[in-house]
């Protein structure tokens, strides 16, 4: 990879984890480490919270220092050349905001993602008419080359839903997201048959909220809760402006959301009667 800004990357990220576990394992401050090292301790946050490259060899100071034992040493240097080895999303950083490469990464890295969307179609589920007529309500669109690079983005994040192990994906949408006619009818109605087909695979599961179940919980916008297969990895929420996005960690932050989602789903149709009404909207859009 070029020198330059750190992108993160899904091997990067587990580095950053596993190194701060190692850390926390030894007993050791990043003020300590730090010391031994002979950096600045800010050096170290940036290690450990993926902020920066760490290069192979201080990777291997690093557990040395905090005693590692062999066999796992060599996984976790192992890490550290994949860390340094491009994800396929790189090649459209160009085209893909700074804060989204890191939802991406989450994305790649998650075992389940739950989520609720009150106004559109989610990006993993989206078709590519439907991509491009989002695209084009942007106050200021983005070239055609750059429309095609995020096109592509979202493909390649759909392809996780089919892949040997899966991502487990359950989504709530407001009646709203299969109501409202983007790009016409011809491209709504592709865009629900996508849907039913998607939400038949064994590890999607959507729900739709209709207008009738009146005020919920989530009304103040969508949400993304994410889940990763490792037990010190904590769950985390993602909220997406037009220009940016915030990610939330703590327990109580986490805890709120998911009350939310319990919320949500409790309300929403069922799996099959979600799909018995994307095939009435797909009907009324003939």
């Amino acid at each position: 990879m070029a020198r330059g800004k750190h992108i993160p990357t899904v091997a990067s990220t587990r580095l950053a984890r596993e190194l701060r576990t190692q850390r926390d394992n030894a007993g050791m401050s990043q003020e300590a480490v730090a010391e031994e090292m002979g950096w600045a301790e800010s050096k170290l946050y940036r290690i450990e919270n993926d902020k920066s490259r760490v290069l192979q060899r201080d990777v291997k100071r690093l557990l040395k220092l905090y005693g590692t034992e062999e066999k796992q040493a060599e996984v976790i240097a192992e890490l550290g050349r994949l860390a340094g080895e491009p994800d396929w999303w790189h090649q459209y950083s160009g085209a893909i905001p700074e804060w989204f490469q890191v939802y991406v990464v989450l994305e790649a890295s998650a075992s389940h993602v739950f989520g609720y969307q009150s106004e559109l179609v989610p990006g993993i589920l989206q078709t590519e008419g439907y991509v491009r007529s989002i695209m084009s309500t942007a106050p200021e669109p983005d070239s055609d080359v750059e429309i095609d690079s995020q096109v592509q983005v979202r493909v390649n994040r759909q392809a996780r839903l089919t892949e040997k192990s899966p991502l487990n994906v359950w989504l709530v949408l407001n009646e709203a997201v299969i109501r409202r006619t983007v790009g016409g009818p011809a491209v709504m109605r592709e865009q629900v048959e996508h849907l039913i087909k998607i939400a038949q695979l064994r590890n999607v599961t959507l729900q739709v909220l209709p207008f009738k179940s009146g005020e919920h919980s989530a009304m103040h916008g969508s949400f993304n809760l994410l889940k990763f297969p490792a037990p010190d990895d904590p769950d985390k929420v993602y909220l997406e402006q037009q220009i940016g996005g915030i990610y939330l960690q703590k327990t109580h932050e986490v805890e709120r959301y998911r009350l939310m989602l319990d919320d949500l789903r409790a309300r929403a149709l069922g799996p099959g009667e979600t799909i018995a009404e994307l095939r009435a909207v797909r009907a009324e859009l003939t």
